[in-house]
């Protein structure tokens, strides 16, 4: 009974053992394709030790990129193939290419002038002008010159074979390396595709097909271009057609112009609304008596982020008004709310909506991408056309630039709210609004804090481009520092703007606990 009870143990490990040894077999053929019996050694040599184990894989050092980008690995393919790419270049130029080609263009150049100074030197000699010496000392040093280059384009000559032997070592050496780390970078990828099925396995027909091609036509096009430059000019040209560009700019004009033409109401009512806040703002902020702002501003900084920091808002405003600067901060503190505020109204209900349907934040993501990547001065051109120039134009260039980061931030915050203490609320009885005002909200709130702190400092840091466009404040002194190169103006200035924006900072990040 014992021994009985004993082997029956050993006996199930052992069946276990070999059915899971079996099964490894089994997935990794499914996963390489070819040559199992090898990869099966070959990974459980990697997989018995946890340090690097050195392989040898001949195929991957053969064929390079198009081994590792046919397994699927294109990462490390395309690394590799512009490595081979680089080399090959050095190694076609080095037995074929002109090496001197350059020099011999400028000798042909200098010739040119050289036959016509030649040409002068002769008529001011026959004539017995006083400008023989000038020509005489301009045909020398143009000898010279051409001396130097020719010798120059003698040694380039000279150096074909070493620069085609660095590279056939450098081709070696990228070789070796493919075929080393080859079997272990599979390895970890047939490790990755045990746990994630949805990674491709590699070798398929597609990938064979394109790896080739792809790395056959870059590195013929690239060794093509590099070693025998001016051989096939529609390599470097692109084949543009002209006609295409000037139809596409009559279309986008005529959008605008549509679009001018068809919406001025609604224009006309987004500058009514923008004006409206701008002026309220600019009545608190400029026509109130500077003590009654600047004590309002340190109060709220020492309520916000404590005294420390609201002395040192007191700092900040009183080098503003020493120097000159306070009408126009208060311009640019109007201005900047102005589209702070209405970003942060749009960013944050836009944030929680996008923040529990994926599909729709999966639109407006590449919208918000091209507002936040598309140059300032880009997206001016269609703002001035629909709203002319001045600040409520400047208002709408500054949101579209600033207004992204609250939107993405509030959603980045609400989708990281622990989903059980969201089950936990609902099993209490919690309503969708006590959900997301008691539960979402607040412990999103350092997200949408930094959300919003970030569009105020994007928004900001448009001041002075804004002003390029008829808005006042800060800005406007930063331009006139560039126009005419006043240096002391345009860095008071910035300081100016800087302050501004280390006040706000302070305000809206308040102590950070």
């Amino acid at each position: 009974m014992n021994e009985q009870t004993l082997d029956t143990p050993a006996g199930m490990v052992s069946d276990d053992s070999e059915n899971f040894s079996a099964e490894r077999e089994q997935l990794v053929e499914r996963f390489v394709k070819t040559n199992p019996d090898y990869y099966r050694h070959q990974f459980a040599k990697i997989g018995s030790d946890s340090k690097f184990v050195w392989t040898k894989n001949i195929w991957a050092g053969i064929l390079g990129p198009i081994w590792f980008c046919a397994r699927g690995m294109w990462n490390w393919g395309l690394t590799f193939l512009i490595l081979e790419t680089l080399a090959a270049v050095q190694i076609v130029r080095g037995l074929f290419g002109d090496l001197a080609s350059e020099a011999w263009e400028r000798i042909a150049k200098i010739e040119g002038t050289l036959e016509l100074r030649r040409q002068q030197l002769a008529s001011a000699i026959e004539n017995n002008t006083d400008k023989i010496d000038v020509y005489r000392r301009t045909v020398e040093s143009l000898e010279d010159a051409i001396g130097g280059i020719r010798l120059e384009a003698e040694q380039l000559e000279g150096t074909g074979l070493m620069i085609a032997t660095v590279g056939f070592i450098a081709l070696l050496a990228f070789k070796a390396g493919q075929a080393v780390i080859a079997n272990t970078l599979l390895e970890k990828r047939f490790s990755d595709w045990l746990s994630d099925s949805g990674i491709s396995t590699g070798m398929t027909p597609r990938h064979i097909a394109l790896s080739c091609c792809f790395t056959v036509v870059i590195l013929m096009a690239t060794v093509t271009h590099y070693s025998f430059p001016g051989l096939y000019p529609w390599l470097i040209q692109f084949p543009t057609e002209h006609g295409i560009r000037l139809t596409s700019i009559g279309w986008v004009e005529d959008f605008f112009a549509f679009c001018v033409t068809n919406g001025e109401a609604f224009f006309d009512a987004i500058t009514y609304a923008i004006r409206a806040v701008l002026d309220a703002l600019e009545l608190i902020f400029v026509e109130t008596p500077w003590m009654v702002i600047a004590s309002f501003i340190i109060l709220l900084t020492w309520l916000s982020a404590g005294p420390r920091a609201s002395v040192y808002s007191g700092a900040f405003l009183l080098y503003m008004g020493l120097l000159g600067f306070w009408e126009k901060a208060m311009t640019t503190l109007a201005l900047l709310g102005t589209a702070a505020c209405l970003s942060i109204v749009i960013g944050i209900p836009l944030g929680m909506y996008c923040a529990r349907r994926e599909r729709f934040y999966a639109f407006i993501r590449p919208i918000m991408d091209f507002m936040q990547t598309m140059p300032a001065f880009v997206f001016m051109i269609p703002v001035i056309a629909f709203f002319g120039t001045g600040k409520p134009a400047a208002v709408v260039t500054t949101m579209i630039f600033g207004g992204t980061p609250v939107v993405r931030l509030t959603v980045l915050g609400l989708r990281g709210v622990p989903e059980h203490v969201r089950e936990a609320a609902i099993s209490f009885g919690g309503s969708k609004w006590y959900l997301l005002t008691r539960v979402d909200l607040p412990l999103a709130s350092p997200s949408i804090r930094a959300g919003i702190n970030q569009t105020i400092m994007l928004s900001l840091a448009m001041v002075v481009v804004a002003s390029l466009i008829g808005a006042k404040g800060l800005g406007e002194d930063v331009l006139e520092a560039l126009q005419y190169a006043n240096v002391g103006q345009g860095i008071l200035a910035g300081f100016s703007i800087l302050f501004c924006a280390m006040i706000l900072d302070r305000i809206v990040q308040g102590e950070r606990k």
